[in-house]
């Protein structure tokens, strides 16, 4: 029987506040690893640090919270709960973290979606949106938690040239203001073009 890795001796460091493009074809190990850098995906050998801490020794509990607390996902697909509000949609990692008074949510939530200018959508449900403005309330939702990381898999994936701009502009407005550190799945040059470093992953390694 022989074995499959999805990844095999990958060896990487990201930088606090850097802005990095993970780039390879389909099934080159790009949504693995980032799975793996945001807590969501076990792996079978090595080792994770994540601002000093080694993941591989942390509990179910830990690596949880650092999973909603500090990490935020941006995801191709949206990962919107549909049936639900904007606003609830990004409430809810707030919500979690119960770190956050419910008096308190309220503003934060419109701050962020005045600054994504879709403050006029707050009530409405998520799936009544357009693609691009779907996409505004993933990356809402990801970055409330003014989360240390913030990963999207191929987050422009469904969006036309001019949203795929307006995306971008956002991620570079977090990095440069808010000092995120950013790590973005693509294979589209118009997006890792415009990143600080480029990371060539295929066949599940690092080039």
């Amino acid at each position: 029987k022989n074995d499959v890795h999805a990844l095999k001796d990958v060896s990487l460091k990201i930088e606090e506040g850097e802005l990095v493009a993970l780039v390879g074809v389909s099934g080159s190990g790009k949504s693995t690893l980032l799975h793996i850098l945001g807590c969501l995906d076990d792996f079978d050998s090595g080792e994770y640090c994540f601002k000093g801490r080694n993941i591989t020794r942390l509990g179910a509990k830990q690596i949880a919270r650092i999973r909603n607390e500090e990490i935020g996902f941006v995801l191709q697909s949206f990962g919107l709960i549909l049936g639900n509000t904007v606003y609830n949609n990004i409430a809810l990692p707030l919500l979690l973290s119960n770190k956050t008074k419910i008096s308190e949510i309220e503003p934060i939530i419109d701050e962020i979606l005045k600054k994504l200018g879709i403050y006029d959508k707050k009530r409405n449900l998520v799936e009544s949106l357009s693609g691009g403005q779907q996409q505004r309330v993933a990356i809402a939702r990801a970055i409330i938690n003014n989360p240390l990381l913030i990963l999207a898999d191929e987050p422009t994936g469904h969006l036309d040239r001019s949203t795929s701009k307006d995306m971008m502009d956002i991620f570079h407005e977090l990095n440069k203001n808010e000092g995120a550190t950013i790590l973005i799945s693509t294979h589209d040059p118009f997006i890792y073009e415009q990143c600080h470093r480029i990371i060539r992953i295929d066949d599940g390694k690092i080039q």
